[in-house]
């Protein structure tokens, strides 16, 4: 044996009961599993009293541009993480023609918030214009996990129908065939399923929607027949009301409910799996409970939809290092060059602080103002809180900027800014903008628990300076199953399955996803007594110099990708098994 993973206790992802026992690891795979395993082996793992699952699955990743540079892609590969699914949200990079990048480079910055400096330095010019030729380019490369990709809507449309595409006008059907040929000849490469926006709120820093965003029944109905000719893959969606209740080529714009049945019709046409975004937004806080039960009804009728929740709230954060709330007043803007030690002197000045807390935002530029229309949008002092370490991800009200406020009797503004000041300018504040209206998580223990529903929603690799998700695997494990003090919690065994089988059941990841013989060794060995998400950091490791948020993980003794071990106690090791992942027909 290459390890043996002894006395362990293990979750197989199956939903069955944890069971003590070891694991022999050979050639990548996972060669035994046996109460006692005697045969020599170059390394034991002693993980007695430690949980041992398999790796876990995240579906909704944007690591699109950063694949091509990087080979950590963090922060994922710290979260227990062996395999990603990229290309969600309708963007992507493929196909691409080599004049049309700057385009594709401004959708994906406007949409996941990722620096288009960044992308521009960091993604090779010139190096693929087919699905096909990016992934051929994704499979030279190797990586701390294993990364697979969807074909992206807004590309793809981009591609065959240029500026007209770009619009959003309508497609002709000569449009629409062209769309689906390149569809399943992307499917057939590789591609592990296509993905469509369907909300007006993600929009390039131009504040165009995503190319496909009001993309017809007949349009949908295509593509999803593309992806059914080629025998492999799912489709990805985001409802208009994922984020906001604005959107969608339906009868009622305001109405994702009719979009949930507009993709079961697809569904149950084509036998194709459809997977959508649910979460509640401040527009419409209860459209997803009317949304899980048409899922329930639809299903029994022959749809095969598959809701995507997230285990936490859906938050943006605040800090002198990334987003705040006076980041465009022009007192502040004239010192944002200055390094932080100097900036956070100058703000401490009393007629300073008083200037820019009487002055208005300056205009902003586009890419800016989207962000900052995220950023304010169910904003309340109520549901912002101080990240603690560990971060406590459901906070009770008592604890909230808005009740700091009224102990105090500070004006809120007056209170953020000294806020933002502590730690030396390096506090960052969370603004739970989604799943938290209540004051706690109630509604995501539905959407969890729910017979539909999947895991997912991490955006790992996107909004690098305004949200960091990416950490929601080890959030969900060590929460719901131990920490949670506010509700009921969710048992060890159903956790472990929706992050691992059920995530490589909805992609159709036959060798991954349980811990069985024969199966690829993707495994973690967890010490859930101690396991915790560590709050954000600031670090400038893009292309160009550009920023981002990484978030540290405890409770990790180790994990394996393809049998190699990729981290030991929360360390990175420098193994670099991950490679691409290709479907296959199925």
């Amino acid at each position: 044996m290459d390890y043996v993973i002894r006395g362990g206790s293990i979750l197989d992802g199956t939903g069955r009961a944890a069971y003590q026992a070891d694991i022999g690891i050979k050639d990548g795979m996972i060669a035994a599993i046996e109460p006692t395993i005697d045969a020599p082996a170059a390394k034991v793992i002693d993980a007695a009293g430690h949980l041992v699952t398999p790796g876990f699955i995240d579906v909704h990743t944007h690591f699109d541009g950063q694949a091509t540079w990087d080979d950590g892609l963090e922060p994922s590969a710290s979260h227990g993480v062996t395999t990603v699914v990229m290309g969600n949200c309708g963007v992507g990079f493929a196909p691409m023609r080599l004049a049309d990048r700057d385009v594709l480079i401004d959708l994906m910055e406007g949409v996941e918030d990722i620096p288009g400096t960044a992308l521009t330095e960091g993604i090779p010019a010139g190096q693929w214009e087919s699905f096909a030729e990016y992934l051929d380019f994704l499979d030279k490369r190797s990586y701390a996990l294993d990364i697979s990709a969807q074909v992206a809507h807004g590309p793809l449309r981009f591609y065959v129908m240029g500026d007209r595409g770009a619009r959003n006008e309508d497609a002709t059907a000569e449009d629409i065939a062209q769309m689906a040929v390149l569809t399943q000849e992307a499917m057939e490469a590789g591609a592990v399923g296509l993905s469509t926006s369907r909300t007006v709120f993600h929009s390039s820093i131009s504040n165009e929607p995503v190319p496909g965003t009001f993309a017809s029944e007949e349009e949908l109905l295509a593509l999803t027949n593309a992806v059914k000719a080629s025998k492999r893959g799912i489709v990805q969606a985001i409802l208009s009301g994922s984020i906001g209740t604005a959107g969608g080529a339906i009868a009622d714009e305001s109405e994702p409910r009719a979009e949930t049945r507009l993709f079961a019709e697809i569904s149950k046409k084509t036998g194709v799996t459809v997977t959508f975004t649910v979460a509640e937004n401040p527009d419409d806080i209860e459209w997803w409970r009317d949304v899980l039960a048409i899922t329930k009804e639809e299903n029994g009728k022959g749809a095969n939809l598959r809701p995507m929740v997230a285990p936490r709230a859906i938050m943006f954060l605040q800090g002198l290092t990334i987003y705040h709330l006076f980041m465009n007043r022009p007192t502040y803007k004239a010192m944002a060059h200055l390094p932080l030690a100097e900036r956070v002197a100058k703000m401490r000045a009393a007629d300073v602080k008083a200037t820019i807390l009487a002055e208005k935002d300056d205009p902003m530029a586009d890419q800016v103002q989207a962000v900052m229309h995220f950023f304010r949008r169910g904003f309340e002092f109520s549901n912002m809180f101080p990240m603690t370490e560990p971060v406590d991800y459901e906070p009770h009200p008592s604890e909230s900027i808005a009740a700091m406020i009224e102990r105090t009797g500070i004006d809120g503004e007056d209170l953020l800014y000294d806020l933002l000041l502590k730690d030396e300018g390096q506090a960052i504040y969370m603004h739970l903008a989604a799943n938290y209206f209540h004051g706690d998580l109630a509604a995501t223990h539905e959407m969890l628990v729910d017979e539909n529903s999947v895991i997912g929603l991490s955006d790992a690799g996107a909004h690098v300076t305004l949200i960091c998700d990416g950490s929601n695997t080890t959030f969900a494990l060590s929460h719901w199953s131990t920490r949670r003090s506010r509700g009921p919690r969710i048992p060890l065994e159903e956790l472990v399955a929706k992050l691992t089988a059920k995530n490589a059941d909805l992609y159709q990841f036959a060798d991954r996803g349980r811990l069985l013989p024969g199966l690829r060794a993707d495994i973690n060995v967890i010490d859930l007594d101690v396991l915790a998400v560590k709050p954000p950091r600031i670090v400038k490791d893009l292309p160009a110099g550009g920023s981002r948020l990484v978030q540290d993980a405890q409770g990790y003794l180790a994990t394996f990708v393809a049998g190699r071990m990729t981290r030991f106690r929360d360390e990175d090791t420098g193994e670099r098994p991950g490679r691409l992942v290709r479907s296959v027909a199925q």
